[in-house]
């Protein structure tokens, strides 16, 4: 027996061992851990149990019989977050530069079948140069195996990706199916195509970095959600993120103990400037709202005029969507669009209740924004409202404008409840456009149009930019000081908290992508 048991110890030392010292060196000098280290800082002390340890390829062509490593150049298993079941698998770059064999694939696969059978989230931790080329159409059919689990898990349980290093080609895809991306910056980027492929085909110079770096994705892409300056601050985004979800679709977030106290935000009452066209910072408000330290803002770098995130609210785990009149004034654009529509679907995914603060003056104008889609990309953020089930509450803080009313959470598309504050405006459009053309003839006629025109803009303001009007039909439930926000929301989600809605029965809408 003493044979049998150093011949098992023996392969777990290789399987450990990665694709040994010289690389696990490399790995380190690039600034990068190796899988198991990013595993152990993870997930809580001695709670990981590994899958498939011993799997190796079954490639006989190049020569590749000759080499094989225990695991395969992927680590995967289940253990627990701060107590909390999660699936895990975690590519290993010093075993053929983490590339993905058919073997790989089916090890990735059976922990995503573990994990929808059990309820449980899936993260996957990449660091892989694509797919084994040595195995040809077999590596391909196993990207999209794991594409195709993606999609079934999708909604079902939370699935995150943190990007380790390179992932490039059909390796991009899979993590791009998955609720939220996370990248390091410097030593991680994602593209369909290298730079080397981009030169040739379309003469343009460019750095694996510029083309697809953390940089690059976090601001101009929006692929990314979280760009991290290292890897341990990239797991530990990863745990806080968690944190917010519950395990599946079946249950709730968790709810942290909380002790009623004084909910007054007397700071909220000095927040919004006397001119209503000057900006304000979303985030104040937010940060006044929120329980103290809890919001975990998403897509930070990129669609700026717009805001997203988790927070706490009363130890409710809640996400937050809020116009940015810092930026852009906070209009709603393209970008704008669709990163909340895809914000409001995650949360309606996984029973996290909405809350909206809205301060928009439309859509933006422009041949640009037509041109790429205003019209679709806006109908995804009022498909991705109408069509949510979870607890939905906005709170109007200024300018209510146009299409843009109707799209942000309006009671007319099914929020449950609307409060305004006494800032707020309310209207087809601004008092100056309005006025502009609803009494063109009087200013056209009048000695001096100017005056005139200033005068009919204060009359449309006096009947209009105000909430009383929307309040006066129920569109808004309550005009409500802002000092006391805090506490009515408080109230307000513990009411809705078992809200129940049947839906017209079918398959599934058809969003307009």
């Amino acid at each position: 027996m003493k044979n049998k048991l150093d011949l098992l110890q023996d392969k777990i030392k290789q399987a450990h061992a990665g694709g040994g010292a010289a690389r696990i060196e490399s790995q380190h000098k690039k600034g990068k851990l190796t899988a198991r280290e990013r595993l152990h800082f993870l997930l809580d002390e001695g709670s990981f149990e590994e899958i498939g340890m011993l799997v190796t390829h079954r490639s006989t062509d190049f020569g590749m019989e000759n080499e094989k490593y225990p695991g395969d150049g992927v680590v995967t298993g289940y253990g627990n977050i701060n107590g909390r079941l999660v699936y895990v698998f975690s590519q290993d770059f010093t075993v053929f530069g983490g590339s993905l064999s058919e073997t790989h694939a089916e090890k990735i696969c059976k922990i995503m079948d573990m994990a929808m059978k059990n309820g449980a989230p899936v993260i996957g931790l990449n660091d892989s140069g694509g797919a084994r080329i040595q195995e040809g159409v077999v590596s391909l059919g196993g990207y999209a195996d794991i594409f195709y689990k993606n999609v079934q898990a999708s909604g079902v349980v939370p699935q995150l990706s943190a990007i380790m290093g390179p992932c490039a080609g059909g390796a991009v895809y899979s993590p791009a199916i998955t609720d939220f991306i996370l990248m390091v910056e410097n030593t991680s980027y994602m593209f369909v195509t290298g730079p080397n492929v981009v030169k040739t085909v379309t003469h343009e110079e460019v750095t694996s970095e510029e083309l697809g770096g953390a940089s690059t994705h976090a601001t101009k892409s929006g692929v990314t959600h979280f760009a991290c300056p290292n890897e341990l601050d990239a797991i530990n985004h990863v745990k806080k993120l968690l944190s917010y979800m519950p395990q599946n679709c079946e249950e709730l977030p968790a709810l942290l103990p909380y002790t009623t106290g004084n909910e007054e935000r007397n700071a909220l009452n000095n927040i919004m400037p006397q001119n209503s066209n000057q900006p304000y910072d979303i985030r104040e408000v937010i940060n006044e709202v929120a329980d103290e330290g809890s919001f975990l803002e998403v897509h930070k770098d990129y669609a700026e005029n717009i805001v997203v995130g988790f927070a706490r609210l009363g130890g409710r785990s809640i996400g937050i969507i809020a116009n940015q009149p810092a930026y852009l004034a906070g209009v709603l654009d393209n970008h704008a669009s669709v990163k909340a529509a895809r914000f409001v679907r995650f949360c309606d995914c996984f029973n996290i209740p909405l809350l909206v603060f809205e301060d928009v003056p439309g859509f933006l104008p422009g041949t640009d924004q037509e041109w790429n889609g205003i019209i679709s990309n806006g109908a995804k953020l009022l498909y991705a409202f109408s069509e949510a089930t979870v607890p939905r509450i906005t709170v109007i803080t200024r300018k209510a404008y146009g299409g843009a009313y109707d799209v942000m959470n309006s009671k007319h598309i099914g929020a449950d409840l609307n409060y305004a504050w006494p800032s707020a405006e309310i209207a087809v459009m601004g008092a100056k456009g309005a006025a502009e053309i609803i009494f063109k003839k009087e200013i056209s006629a009048a000695q001096n149009p100017e005056e005139k025109w200033l005068e009919k803009e204060k009359l449309y303001s006096e009947i209009f930019a105000n909430p009383y009007r929307a309040a006066e039909r129920g569109f808004v439930d309550e005009v409500i000081e802002p000092s006391n926000t805090r506490n009515k929301l408080i109230k307000a989600f513990k009411m809705l908290e078992n809200k129940a809605v049947k839906n017209p029965r079918k398959k599934h809408g058809n969003i307009p992508l």
